[in-house]
């Protein structure tokens, strides 16, 4: 049975593959940055519109570019398309570009972008490349959000805090407080906690896969005594 490409694009993106669960690249800017949910969702917006565009332009220019200085090329487009996202999140987001400060320019030194653009869209077609980039983004994305969403909770007893850095004026009701009172928990928004809380998301994706692994070994196993049977 011929398996679907782009099935297994948005699998190896979301899941098997993901960048921040088992490439565990890009931590950098994932552990700093997680403190909240909507500090979060921020950068992976920008990383996932950095991965979208790069991926695609460097498909559409790869038979043009010369193997010796195409990863120059690549960090060069990568870098271009980070510069104006940073240049338009502090015309329009000013608040979050500040809290993010520095990590968006990082993006440009993000090993999984200039992975993806080397590994893979530099020799697949566009559709391929931007259906790559796009879920890869996304699957980073969602660490970062559940990351953020945990931190956040522990930290502060909300969520989605600050909401108005990203959706505007007026969206302050956005707000949850989940716990009236709540004193904050100082470690769970410090640098270790964003550690503590990715080891256990990462443990609890293997046990995730563990699980499904062993299910599967159990489905053959009882096939096979039927289909000798028979």
């Amino acid at each position: 049975m011929t398996t679907n490409p782009y099935s297994t694009l948005i699998r190896d993106g979301l899941w098997t593959n993901n960048v921040a669960f088992v490439q565990l690249l890009g931590l950098c800017p994932l552990l700093a940055v997680t403190n909240t949910m909507i500090n979060g969702l921020g950068l992976g917006l920008a990383t996932i519109l950095t991965l979208v565009v790069s991926n695609t332009t460097v498909s559409l220019i790869r038979r043009w570019v010369r193997p010796e200085i195409r990863v120059p090329v690549f960090v060069m487009i990568i870098a271009s398309v980070v510069t104006v996202i940073e240049l338009s999140m502090n015309a329009w987001f000013h608040e979050l570009y500040k809290i993010l400060g520095i990590f968006i320019p990082l993006i440009v030194t993000n090993c999984s972008i200039l992975a993806r653009a080397e590994s893979f869209a530099s020799k697949n077609p566009v559709p391929q490349a931007f259906t790559d980039g796009l879920f890869m983004g996304l699957g980073f994305t969602a660490v970062l959000v559940t990351l953020g969403a945990m931190r956040e909770i522990l930290g502060f007893g909300t969520l989605l805090r600050q909401a108005e850095l990203m959706f505007g004026q007026g969206a302050e009701w956005m707000t949850l407080v989940l716990f009236e009172d709540y004193r904050g928990y100082l470690l769970a928004i410090l640098p270790p906690g964003a550690f503590i809380g990715l080891g256990l998301l990462i443990a609890v994706k293997n046990l995730i896969d563990q699980r499904r692994a062993e299910s599967r070994k159990a489905a053959i196993a009882t096939e096979q005594p039927a289909s000798a049977a028979t």
